[in-house]
């Protein structure tokens, strides 16, 4: 998959090396603000199961 990905960039090492990591900053922006608070309402993260005394 990765070398899939390699080679349909273009221009030279350093110019797929830095749209590779724009790419990935955009997916981890993405899933920071849209993906993970949409998920979040239905995790249970919040819900202690230890009790104090």
């Amino acid at each position: 998959m990765y070398g899939a990905w390699w080679r349909v960039l273009p221009g030279p090492w350093w110019v797929r090396l830095l749209i590779s990591l724009l790419v990935a900053g955009g997916v981890v922006l993405l899933c920071f603000t849209v993906v993970f608070p949409a998920v979040a309402d239905h995790l249970a993260i919040n819900d202690g199961t230890v009790e104090g005394r």
